[in-house]
């Protein structure tokens, strides 16, 4: 019997360049839930929100962001379906 290994799942990661520019990394690729993902020369104004890599804006960020809570489809009373 072989034992299934667990490789723990990536965390994503805050690197800061000598210039200022701050980038949060998961998987290889630009994505932050939480705040812009990239934010160049250290600058707030001219940050950018990215998820798995792909470019939002700030407004379809958030957006996004809200639609991960809420209720499932199946607890949904538009979804229910009484004959």
């Amino acid at each position: 019997m072989s034992r299934k290994v667990r490789t723990p799942f990536p965390q994503s990661k805050k690197y800061k360049s000598p210039d200022g520019t701050i980038r949060i990394v998961w998987n290889n690729k630009l994505h932050s839930w939480d705040e812009p993902a990239l934010i160049p020369e250290g600058n707030y104004r001219s940050r950018e929100y990215y998820l798995y890599g792909i470019q939002y804006s700030e407004e379809d960020w958030k957006q996004s962001k809200r639609d991960l809570k809420g209720v499932p489809f199946y607890k949904d009373p538009r979804f229910n379906v009484r004959n």
